[in-house]
């Protein structure tokens, strides 16, 4: 693969104007599934789940959705950080913030940029500050994973209660139900001289 071009370059960082990262996704979101839910906002050109390297498990997964133009994919950003937005369920929100040149794996090298790669020596001053990133490395992926396990069982939680309220909405549903095809309302109203609606 060559050097890319400037104009390569420029169509990619048009690309990038246009794409939007939205995390925050149940592990069931599908690409099909992630299309629908914004073609509402524009024509969805591609979508891109990332995958996670980090944490094994069923995770909130991210994306980058590819939106025909910037002007749809501000759009799509505006509208998720406004209001709350679920996809499949998920008791908490999707998030969306624009896409940044670094979180495409295909991305071409920027002209005239030339990077360095050499081995360390012991002796050498850097070797230091190589080991202290590879440890903050090491902490950050740490932290990263006791998150990640807080939020699922946020959202364990979140569920049970949103479930336990549903099941206890059915039941006054099915009551009030009861209470109108059996009579009891008519018989009640007409002892208190109401008038109910029969509808």
């Amino acid at each position: 693969m060559g050097t890319p071009t400037k104009e390569e370059y420029a169509a990619f960082e048009e690309r990038v104007r246009r794409t939007v990262y939205v995390d925050n996704l149940s592990p069931l979101v599908t690409e099909a599934v992630l299309r629908t839910a914004l073609d509402q906002f524009g024509t969805v050109k591609s979508v891109q789940v990332i995958p996670n390297y980090i944490v094994p498990g069923n995770i909130p997964r991210c994306a980058l959705v590819e939106m025909e133009n910037s002007k749809e994919a501000k759009a799509v950003v505006s509208e998720i950080t406004q209001l709350p937005f679920m996809i499949s369920g998920m008791p908490r929100p999707v998030r969306a913030r624009p896409a940044e040149v670094e979180m495409f794996d295909d991305r071409p090298r920027k002209p005239d940029r030339k990077i360095l790669c050499r081995w360390l020596e012991p002796s050498d001053p850097d070797f230091e500050v190589a080991k202290r990133l590879k440890h903050l490395c090491r902490e950050h992926s740490r932290e990263a994973e006791f998150l990640i396990k807080r939020q699922l069982q946020e959202e364990e939680k979140l569920a049970k209660k949103q479930a336990d309220e549903l099941k206890t909405h059915y039941k006054k549903h099915e009551l009030i139900e009861g209470v109108m095809f059996d009579g009891t309302a008519q018989r009640l109203g007409r002892r208190y001289h109401l008038r109910l609606d029969d509808r």
